[in-house]
């Protein structure tokens, strides 16, 4: 998707929002490979994940309730790194997607998400690409006038900086 919303009462299949470059989703679980090659936008999953969760992913942001404690083996932990939701900025944009699937879509999980927030807050992860790099951090001169350097030559020039110190 390269924008739009879904927000789906139930769980949702196999490679689920792959290639997403700009949608927004909530689903209540997904299975295999969900968020693979993701380039932007933002997922929200409140159930387990099948495995290879995000291989691939570039950009965006993907939030996952992992109650039962396994999400960590289910991601190429080599290409994304998993935070927990720390951020008032993160733990607003997260609440305000659950509670707007919850109104939506009647979905009993959201609502009981919701009603047992602060148990449940530190049980998410946000899932951030390696190759997502904090722009205002390293400056990369873009080729072209008017293009912004893409995570690909951020990484290269943050690769070439470590190698000559």
């Amino acid at each position: 998707a390269i924008g739009g919303a879904l927000y789906a009462n139930g769980r949702a299949g196999e490679r689920f929002a792959v290639r997403n470059s700009g949608g927004i989703a909530v689903v209540e679980g997904v299975g295999d490979h969900g968020c693979e090659y993701m380039t932007g936008g933002t997922v929200v999953i409140l159930g387990p994940t099948g495995r290879n969760f995000a291989a691939g992913m570039t950009n965006g942001t993907a939030y996952v309730l992992d109650q039962a404690e396994e999400f960590q083996r289910r991601c190429p932990l080599e290409l994304v790194e998993l935070q927990r939701v720390s951020s008032p900025a993160d733990e607003a944009e997260l609440r305000r997607l659950i509670e707007r699937h919850a109104l939506l879509t009647g979905s009993a999980r959201a609502w009981n998400v919701l009603a047992q927030w602060d148990m449940l807050m530190p049980r998410f992860w946000k899932v951030v690409p390696r190759a997502q790099v904090d722009l205002s951090v390293i400056d990369v001169p873009a080729r072209g006038r008017g293009r912004r350097a893409t995570p690909v030559e951020i990484r290269q020039q943050a690769t070439s900086e470590t190698a000559a110190e």
